[in-house]
């Protein structure tokens, strides 16, 4: 079969499923993937005949397309901040409103030290609930000097952490502990931040289903009743474990804005700045102890 048959039958198969832009997105990266083509390629080899064996691997795609298991998973890969990133069902899939904050964590720093004049100073940072580690690893390439940890409950999204690390060439000091059910951080930190679950039961009906039948609930899902529980445990260590100024970042709940920034307050936390994402959803806070 030739590439440009080929596109056509994808198309014919998926398009009662998804829109025609996110069917060409799929197309384009499993080319990539399976035929280390570019985009263009799909014009200027549109006759080229594809390989059995590809054909198998495309064909195989496209089943799990119509499951609505999300592309990220096929391909076993996905890009975030302009990194690879390896990814599976024990983690999340890293999402382009967390790259807002690692670029507000970024900005944050760089900003301090031109300040300061102490471009080469090293800050020590905690990432809790780390998944894929996107944030640390990312935070790490940019931020070379700084000394970074990164902690996650499950054993099997460390794993895959670990293997992010070595890929992108950098050292990061990975944990395994359960933030709910501990008291205590190994260390002091400059800076703490978090993505941790925070979508309400009640929000299952707006959560589309290649997510809710296929990315971890246990990353993803808190009980209606406790919404901030997660916010609020990780709030309370940030209070014995940040250094005097130490900044606590969170990615949250577009709809839980006030709530958190209440409860940071409450504690004590000062300059708690709310911002929103690219799509204008309060998304992030920052918080100084």
């Amino acid at each position: 079969m030739t590439l440009k048959d080929f596109k056509s039958n994808f198309s014919e198969q998926l398009s009662s499923i998804y829109p025609k832009t996110e069917i060409d997105t799929f197309f384009f990266l499993l080319i990539e993937e399976y035929l280390d083509f570019q985009r263009i390629d799909s014009v200027l080899k549109a006759d080229f005949i594809i390989p059995s064996e590809v054909l198998n691997d495309f064909n195989a795609a496209i089943e799990r397309l119509k499951n609505e298991e999300p592309i990220q998973y096929i391909l076993g890969n996905t890009e975030f901040y302009g990194l690879p990133f390896l990814v599976n069902k024990n983690t999340l899939i890293p999402r382009p409103e967390t790259e807002e904050l690692v670029e507000w964590i970024i900005t944050e720093i760089k900003e301090k030290r031109e300040k300061k004049q102490e471009e080469d100073s090293t800050i020590t940072l905690l990432d809790i609930g780390t998944g894929t580690g996107c944030i640390p690893i990312s935070l790490k390439k940019n931020l070379p000097n700084a000394t970074i940890s990164a902690i996650d409950v499950s054993k099997e999204a460390l794993k895959t952490a670990k293997e992010n690390a070595k890929l992108n060439s950098v050292d990061i000091n990975f944990m395994e502990i359960d933030i709910l059910k501990t008291d205590d951080l190994p260390n002091n930190y400059d800076i703490i931040v978090s993505n941790p679950p925070y979508v309400r039961e009640l929000e299952k009906v707006e959560i589309k289903n290649n997510v809710l039948e296929n990315e971890p609930h246990l990353a993803l899902f808190v009980d209606d009743n406790n919404p901030l529980i997660f916010y609020d445990k990780i709030a309370d260590l940030a209070k014995l474990h940040l250094s005097k100024n130490g900044l606590l970042f969170f990615e949250i709940n577009q709809y839980l804005g006030k709530e958190t920034v209440d409860m940071l307050a409450q504690k004590g936390f000062k300059s708690i700045e709310l911002k929103k994402d690219f799509s204008g959803y309060d998304r992030m806070i920052k918080a100084t102890l």
